[in-house]
């Protein structure tokens, strides 16, 4: 019984190891999500940070800034998505798939 529980703690040593791993690969990790034809394209990087955002000025108007608005929203929140999938492929390769709870991949 205790070399079993030794042997648990190794695999869960060596799971913890590459989870970090994973996530320091993450830093460097981007994805690019763009609404309206292009118009508006958002970066982020792997941690959930925005890098950037990009609005062509053909979709600049002073009159319908809520358009705007909602262009932005929808590629920030697209990006999110595309980068918390990446994270949870990536965490899911090195769990497999175990469910962790709290939605820890």
């Amino acid at each position: 019984m205790k070399q079993n529980m030794q042997s648990v703690m190794k695999q869960a040593q060596r799971m913890q190891a590459e989870m970090a791993r994973v996530q320091e690969e993450l830093k460097d990790e981007r994805v690019e999500a763009s609404v309206g034809g292009g118009s508006v394209k958002v970066t982020m990087t792997g941690e959930l940070q925005v890098e950037s955002v990009t609005i062509d000025a053909s979709v600049v108007d002073a009159e319908d800034v809520s358009l705007l608005e909602d262009m932005v929203a929808a590629a920030v929140n697209e990006a999110l998505r595309q980068a918390q999938d990446l994270a949870a492929r990536k965490m899911s390769a090195v769990t497999g798939g175990l469910g962790l709870p709290g939605g820890l991949f």
